[in-house]
């Protein structure tokens, strides 16, 4: 028997013609994953209509030298609820250390940190979430649903959210147009 393969600090990538269109082109940075279910926040999509000074003044805090940055559509559920992803050198109450890539905080106060100039080096902010139940993902990708790549830094913080899909798959070694061709889905 072998031992399962968890994915927390991987980056999910939706498959051409996967057959949600929630997901269409997702880029999903994977934060939890194990026996009971698994937790990624999307950083594919930008939210049309909230900025981070919206988001900062809907919750009372001063923008201060934060740049008015996009959020992120983080997924599908609790969209009402707020995720920041960023780099380690921040931690604060309720951060979760996923990957040496990457850690996630759901408090505020890493909002007043980045605010206030004393947050992490490289973050980027989302509402909701992409969650699956115990055994659940397991299922999407045995039905080629998803892509499990290697995370990276610089994908979450370095390329702008539209690009994001198939700058994750370069970063593979794969060429999306390939991938698209070959399936004979977009």
């Amino acid at each position: 028997m072998t031992e399962a393969r968890y994915l927390g600090g991987a980056i999910l990538l939706a498959m051409p013609g996967m057959g949600d269109p929630r997901f269409d082109h997702a880029v999903i940075a994977m934060c939890v994953h194990d026996a009971n279910g698994a937790l990624g926040i999307g950083v594919g999509a930008i939210h049309p209509a909230v900025t981070l000074h919206g988001l900062l003044d809907d919750i009372g805090i001063a923008p201060g030298v934060a740049p008015d940055a996009p959020v992120h559509l983080g997924g599908p559920v609790e969209q009402a609820r707020g995720f920041v992803l960023h780099s380690p050198d921040w931690d604060g109450p309720g951060t979760l250390a996923v990957s040496d890539q990457w850690n996630l905080s759901a408090s505020t106060e890493v909002l007043r940190a980045i605010a206030a100039g004393d947050g992490p080096d490289h973050w980027l902010v989302a509402l909701g979430y992409a969650g699956w139940g115990a055994r659940q993902l397991e299922g999407e990708m045995r039905q080629h649903g998803w892509y499990a790549a290697t995370g990276r830094a610089g994908v979450l913080f370095d390329t702008p959210a539209p690009m994001r899909w198939q700058a994750a798959w370069r970063a593979e070694g794969i060429d999306p147009a390939h991938l698209v061709a070959a399936t004979g889905r977009a």
